[in-house]
């Protein structure tokens, strides 16, 4: 049925035609999980729902009115849920729903008006449905009725109240009256809702704004693709700078994640995603910093002027004597993530420019040092988080240009390396830390693994929902 379609939709993360960056890939079992806790909460609603009040005439005198009915009892089956490739889709279909109400009848003919209350019990109804799945022109996730088709098994009533015995020669014809307006309801009332889905899918952002420099677009690439035993969503996955949104110079490269049926979700993540963030850090001008002397920690017991560099470069302090220096450090060009089978690998070239601080605080250009540093890492999950680690492979550097003439870089490249390693040993315990695992709508992750494989990231994971969460929309 159709709400067990919308618990479905709702429990996958949602992000026009390129290469997806990140997959989503819902399985079988998570199907039938989402239909599982579906009917759960359908019968719940189904406990208090007061439904919409009941209207006719028979044999065409008599107007009759059945308000405020209100469920007493309903025996729920657990519907079946199933892909559907023929349409795109879910296929859906309950058997033998039955459901106890109570109300009030009020009936008017001619001059004379009368009430009083009913019991009514409409027994084994039964209702397909088959749903598309689509895309619209934003990338938006669309849903649309292709199929409907309902039963109802047979409708008993009992009157009590006002003038009730004159009624009882019409039960038959309010029986058969009731039974048909019921069953002509069911599917424009299936249609209706998938309507209401399709509006609120639309409503939903494909845009989202990280901060003042970064928005994250997960447009649908292309209509969901649906085998007999997945649902597979493909999204752009990538970063753009709000003010120019310029696309960067490489192209979201083919991957295809591994379907895995022991697990209920799977979400792939291509190494595009990072350097599409990358690049917008690097034209953004944002992968850049100035070090001045009084940034250093007193402990590391370096400092940052002409004199102190003299083991360094011997002519420093000699052209430029007692003077303080700062440090202009970028990136040369985009730094680039690669996934490989279990590694995370970054290159990075940037460049150091020196300049000394003259006492009218001019600062006087002295030299330019090329980098060039290669990291590989490792990511894991444990207890519930995003774990990594990250090694120096290789650092290197080299003179670019110099106002104070020639020198040796190898003791400075020593000494930055050092630093460097430095640095990726405090990140490291950082990262050893880790990070909780984002929660998805109404639900958590369980039993999740991580893998790095030849251009993506895949996490398989099951999913539970939350206690406090039942109560949604």
């Amino acid at each position: 049925m159709l709400p067990l379609v919308a618990v479905v939709l709702m429990l996958i993360s949602f992000s026009r035609g390129q290469n997806p960056a990140v997959q989503v890939i819902l399985t079988d079992k998570g199907l039938q999980y989402a239909k599982h806790v579906g009917a759960g909460w359908i019968q719940e609603k189904l406990d208090h729902v007061t439904l919409p009040d009941i209207s006719g005439k028979i044999m065409g005198i008599i107007d009759y009115t059945f308000s405020g009915v209100t469920v007493t009892k309903c025996n729920f089956p657990e519907p079946s849920v199933e892909f559907y490739q023929n349409a795109t889709g879910f296929k859906s279909s309950i058997s033998g729903l039955s459901v106890a109400v109570t109300g009030v009848w009020m009936t008017h003919c001619g001059l004379i008006n009368d009430r009083g209350s009913f019991n009514m019990a409409i027994f084994n109804m039964d209702v397909s449905s088959v749903v598309e799945l689509g895309k619209d022109a934003e990338g938006h996730l669309s849903v649309a009725s292709v199929h409907c088709e309902a039963q109802v098994g047979n409708v008993d009533m009992q009157f009590r109240g006002g003038a009730s015995w004159i009624f009882r020669p019409f039960v038959k014809h309010f029986k058969r009256c009731i039974k048909a307006d019921i069953k002509a309801a069911i599917c424009p009332y299936v249609e209706e809702s998938i309507m209401n889905l399709e509006y609120h899918l639309q409503a939903m952002n494909v845009s989202f704004d990280v901060d003042d420099n970064f928005t994250f677009e997960l447009p649908l690439t292309g209509v969901p693709v649906i085998n007999a035993s997945s649902l597979n969503l493909g999204l752009k996955g990538e970063f753009y700078n709000i003010k120019t949104h310029t696309e960067p110079p490489f192209k979201a490269q083919p991957f295809s994640v591994p379907e895995q049926p022991d697990y209920m979700l799977s979400v792939g993540l291509s190494e595009f995603t990072l350097n599409s963030a990358s690049y917008v850090l690097y034209s953004a001008g944002l992968l850049q910093a100035v070090i001045t002397d009084s940034m250093i920690p007193p402990n590391l017991h370096l400092h940052l002027n002409t004199s102190w560099m003299r083991p360094y470069i011997p002519q420093l302090p000699k052209m430029f004597p007692g003077l303080l220096m700062d440090l202009q450090i970028y990136a040369r060009e985009v730094p680039m993530f690669s996934f490989q089978p279990g590694v995370v690998k970054l290159g990075f070239q940037g460049a150091v420019k020196a300049f000394a601080i003259q006492p009218n605080g001019t600062r006087t250009p002295l030299f330019k040092l090329n980098t060039d540093s290669k990291l590989s890492g490792k990511v894991w999950l444990a207890g519930g988080r995003l774990k990594g680690s990250v090694a120096l492979e290789n650092f290197t550097l080299t003179l670019a240009d110099s106002e104070v003439g020639p020198f040796e870089t190898d003791s400075l490249e020593h000494l930055m390396k050092t630093g460097m390693m430095i640095a990726v040993e405090k990140l490291n315990v950082e990262l050893g830390e880790g990070v909780v695992l984002p929660r998805m709508l109404h639900a958590e992750l369980v039993n999740t693994v991580l893998g790095v494989e030849e251009g993506f990231i895949a996490i398989s994971s099951d999913a539970q929902v939350v206690a406090t969460d039942r109560g949604f929309n």
